[in-house]
């Protein structure tokens, strides 16, 4: 068999002993049988003889091997990335390339088992690509642990008792068919196959749904469903004036406001990073913990921030930026809405890693056109975020606590020196709101996360939908790729299809 083993060697030296009895693994990729994803992952806590969890990188080595047979009785290809998140905790993801039989995770340290392991996982083990369907959506959600509807998806839909798309559909085609200012696709998944027809001339971001719900459907039998989908940025629809009886329209959207009723789901940004973990992307929740340099003490006590010119803020941000260096250093990196002012609020600065971004202690999340879609990376990474007072939100904004997770700042910008000067002088506090911080992105905005979102969001509107789900004329159906000869589907879930 091919072993395929990780040597995680850490540099930074800490005086304490590991123990490998007391050292924690947990993770969705010590259930590879169950929970199928592009990149499966799992995460280490280093802990010592009494107990206690080492904070720092360890020297010692831990070793990582995962083992498994293919169909031909051959070694299993998996690709394995192990990720050093300088906090005394380790990730280690990886990829299958094929139908494994019988894997095995065993992680030693100094050839001593570490916690449970090591883990055998008898049966099949798939990859993410094969169109091979297990669960009903609703045994999904319990397999993969997903937990309680989210707050945002029980918010969007309280108003919303029953959906008639025999009414419906007409007048929201009506409404948003609008070439040149909105794009808006129309989904229809039927025994499990999706089809769409898209409005508007620029509707290329359709692949980012399109993937998402292929994704699913090789995992589970959806729910068979009618919905919109707006392409766009800006969330479409105008919040329901109940003094002039305006209609609503159940439209998903990737960014809700406080003036739209859209329905939220997770940003194209991390659907992508999520879909393509190990694959085409190089930032994902991921690769920004374990590719930090440096711990919360060696990081430089200045906020940082690099980006374009979308937002007015953003460019009185350089001018208090330019008035305080010792504490800030921030530049724009693109003119784009902005172009005649190049002058006063130029030049451009060159692109800057987004893992150098951590080198520094205080990281900034201003809007652009709407809501900062790296804000979940800027928890991710460990500094303590100053996030701007916004009307737009994502789908986990709900959940987010100020001066547990993050730090507010004035829309204006006014008294974000004072906060910075408050982080400066209190950096205890400020360490553990920026640990809060990453942690909470770790509990809700991984991988598995935005899966069971979109799981739960299709699984709770197909609820509420009182229409016949047909196939409508002009509609294209959406094609799974990528299915290999490897892909025998021993386990599929067949009563329902």
């Amino acid at each position: 068999m091919l072993i395929l083993v990780l040597n995680l060697v850490f540099l930074n030296v800490f005086n304490a002993e590991v123990s490998p009895k007391f050292c924690r693994i947990w993770g969705p990729g010590l259930y590879p049988d169950k929970i199928v994803m592009p990149a499966r992952y799992f995460f280490i806590e280093a802990r010592n003889l009494e107990n206690e969890r080492i904070n720092k990188s360890i020297s010692e080595d831990f070793k990582a091997v995962i083992e498994g047979l293919s169909e031909q009785n051959t070694p299993c290809r998996i690709w394995t990335n192990n990720l050093d998140v300088k906090d005394g905790s380790y990730i280690i993801r990886y990829k299958v390339f094929e139908k494994c039989y019988d894997l095995k995770i065993s992680v030693t340290h100094f050839n001593k088992h570490v916690a449970d392991s090591p883990y055998k996982i008898i049966g099949e083990v798939l990859p993410d690509h094969c169109d091979c369907p297990s669960y009903t959506l609703n045994n999904m959600l319990k397999e993969w642990k997903c937990g309680n509807i989210p707050k945002q998806i029980t918010k969007d839909l309280e108003s919303i008792d029953s959906i008639n798309w025999e009414n419906l559909r007409k007048e929201i085609i009506s409404n948003y068919d609008k070439p040149y200012s909105v794009s808006l696709c129309h989904y229809v998944i039927k025994q499990n196959k999706i089809y769409r027809n898209c409005y508007g001339k620029y509707v290329g971001f359709k692949m980012f749904m399109d993937s998402i719900l292929l994704s699913l459907s090789r995992k589970a039998i959806l729910p068979d469903v009618e919905f919109f989908v707006n392409l766009g940025d800006w969330p479409l629809v105008v919040k329901k004036d109940k003094s002039r009886n305006n209609r609503t329209y159940p439209i998903f959207s990737w960014c809700g406001s406080l003036d739209s009723d859209d329905i939220v789901m997770p940003t194209y940004d991390i659907t992508e990073s999520s879909l393509e973990n190990m694959g085409r992307v190089m930032l994902d929740m991921l690769s920004v913990q374990g590719n930090t340099e440096e711990p919360w003490e060696n990081r430089q006590p200045k906020a940082f921030w690099r980006g374009r010119d979308s937002s007015k803020e953003r460019l009185k941000l350089i001018k208090i930026s330019r008035n305080h260096t010792d504490i800030m250093n921030c530049s724009l990196t693109n003119f784009f809405f902005f172009r005649d002012e190049i002058s006063e609020y130029g030049p451009k600065s060159d692109h800057v890693s987004f893992y150098k971004f951590f080198d520094y202690k205080y990281q900034l999340g201003l809007d652009g056109t709407v809501a900062a879609y790296r804000f979940p990376y800027l928890l991710a990474g460990g500094s303590l975020v100053f996030k701007q007072e916004s009307k737009y939100y994502e789908h986990f904004y709900g959940d987010l606590k100020p001066y547990v997770h993050y730090v507010p700042i004035k829309r204006n910008l006014d008294d974000l020196v004072e906060k910075i000067n408050w982080a400066l002088d209190n950096d205890r506090e400020a360490k553990k709101i920026a640990d809060e911080g990453k942690l909470f992105s770790n509990k809700h905005l991984l991988p598995k996360n935005i899966f069971c979102y979109y799981s739960h969001l299709l699984n709770e509107f197909s609820q509420r939908i009182v229409s016949p789900i047909v196939i409508l004329d002009k509609m294209d159906k959406v094609e799974q790729t990528n299915q290999k000869e490897t892909c025998n589907c021993n386990k599929i879930y067949k009563d329902e299809l």
